[in-house]
């Protein structure tokens, strides 16, 4: 079991929506102390993210409309993993896909949930080293309104201290990084 898993015993399982990308539960549970309840959860395959450098030590990221927050914000490259696929195979695909580069070093960061109050979601973060620049990069999803952004590690903390809009998994991602990055 991943993460430290410790399950509550199951009492009665309604799925209220199977989704193109999660599914979102109500459970009635007996938790570990002995309490029962009803509990949500966004049902999640996860996510794989990629913290880009090129060899000049900018980080590649990409300022991305989001329709729940009704704007842009600053995250690294990140996709979904999709069923029996490896989370370093979703995040090569994805890091083309959104930015135009492919790393030939990779190295994982870790691995953390993303809003366990609600979902069961982890993220995979990797590190990618070894940028370079395709001359055609592979067409993005139809949906995503996308700006490749180059910052320093300077500038991106700087941004992040300053409330610029940064996802929670890109912060998180920097944190785990910052050692390779100085």
């Amino acid at each position: 079991m991943p993460l430290g898993r410790e399950l509550p015993q199951l009492l009665k399982q309604r799925l209220l929506y199977k989704g193109r990308k999660f599914d979102f539960e109500v459970n009635r549970l007996r938790l570990p102390n002995n309490i029962e309840g009803e509990w949500e959860c966004v049902r999640h395959p996860g996510g794989a993210l990629a913290v880009p450098v090129t060899a000049e030590g900018k980080l590649v990221l990409v300022r991305q409309y989001r329709f729940a927050i009704q704007g842009r914000i600053l995250e690294f490259p990140a996709g979904t993993v999709e069923r029996n696929e490896d989370p370093l195979e979703t995040v090569q695909r994805e890091i083309e896909e959104e930015t135009g580069y492919s790393a030939q070093k990779w190295d994982k960061l870790g691995e953390f949930f993303l809003a366990p109050g609600y979902s069961d979601e982890i993220i995979y973060a990797f590190l990618a080293r070894d940028l370079q620049k395709l001359e055609t990069p592979p067409p993005g999803d139809e949906d995503e309104d996308i700006e490749t952004v180059l910052l320093t590690p300077e500038e991106l903390e700087r941004a992040i201290l300053e409330g610029e809009t940064v996802d929670a998994k890109s912060i998180s991602s920097f944190m785990l990084a910052r050692s390779f990055l100085i």
